[in-house]
């Protein structure tokens, strides 16, 4: 099944092709996929069962890191020396290729919070790591949005979520996008190149009651901000200046977490599904939850920015 829109600026429909699962995972709760150019491979992760996952398209190649305790969100370091990482309790540093290697925490913003764990994160244009906290339950206004720089301080940006998704950042730069989940908001801001984002926040776009919450998002080669609907069972595309709906990509799982583009030209759409809090008879109909699926797409992606000051 394939779906057709016009983009924002007119010209050759939007296309998205069949979605497949290429990886029937059956993920708790699938999260943070990353296109890796060296490896030629998708990173993701697991967060509830404590793991961190690469898969190549090109042979299917599968690879599993177990961890002690849950990994949220990965980036690439740009010094080549590993990825970065956001665990429970913060930013750490992991090198997949050593054997026998533990991540190292670098930073731990909250300290050791009984309730609290890190969800999404992401790079930015300038080399920093973003990642947003979440109650663990999802019921309290205890997570935060903060940024980790290698050269200076960890700064705390946003305050009161009860889980943070995200985020995201306009072709330019200039302008930040920041998932209240719970509330079903899209969040922006406008970004200063020298002082950084200017708070607070506002409302950029509200999903309506029964379309699922904004979970996982990314931007594509034109600037579209494509959002995963937890408890919706599809895939968005936005204008980035209007949020008009441009495109719906419906996958077979109610509960999406987030999606990348990454194979061939950044022309294939991967997304992470869960199969957490789904009973039996859900199960029953929606048997890919958790999986990994992917949709070849008419539009290019944008590479992932890696962890790191330029040299």
């Amino acid at each position: 099944m394939t779906s057709s829109l016009l983009p924002p600026t007119g010209g050759a429909p939007l296309q998205a092709g069949p979605v497949h699962c290429v990886l029937d995972a059956r993920a708790q709760l699938g999260e943070g996929p990353l296109w890796s150019p060296r490896r030629q491979a998708l990173w993701w992760v697991d967060i509830l069962s404590q793991r961190l996952f690469s898969w190549r398209p090109a042979d299917g190649e599968a690879l599993c890191w177990q961890f002690d305790e849950e990994v949220s969100a990965v980036a690439e370091r740009r010094d080549g020396t590993g990825l970065m990482l956001a665990l429970r309790r913060g930013m750490a540093r992991f090198d997949p290729d050593a054997p026998g290697s533990q991540p190292v925490y670098l930073h731990r913003p909250e300290g050791e919070p009984a309730s609290n764990r890190f969800n999404d994160g992401r790079c930015d244009h300038h080399g920093r790591f973003w990642a947003g906290s979440m109650d663990f339950d999802a019921r309290q206004p205890t997570g935060h949005l903060y940024c980790y720089d290698e050269a200076g301080p960890c700064e705390r940006l946003l305050l009161g979520l009860r889980v943070t998704n995200g985020p995201a950042w306009s072709l330019d730069g200039r302008r930040m996008y920041v998932n209240d989940t719970v509330g079903r908001h899209v969040l922006a801001c406008e970004v200063d190149p020298a002082s950084g984002p200017r708070v607070p926040l506002r409302p950029w776009l509200t999903f309506p009651a029964g379309d699922g919450h904004p979970d996982g998002m990314t931007v594509d080669a034109d600037g579209r901000l494509w959002i995963a609907h937890w408890g919706g069972g599809c895939i968005t595309a936005h204008d980035p200046d209007t949020g008009q709906e441009l495109a719906r990509i419906a996958v077979p799982a109610s509960q999406v977490t987030h999606c990348t583009f990454g194979g061939e030209n950044l022309r294939t759409l991967y997304i992470t599904t869960a199969r957490v809090g789904l009973d039996d008879v859900a199960l029953r109909g929606e048997p890919l939850a958790g999986g990994l699926f992917a949709v070849p797409m008419n539009v290019a992606g944008l590479p992932a920015h890696a962890f790191g000051a330029f040299a």
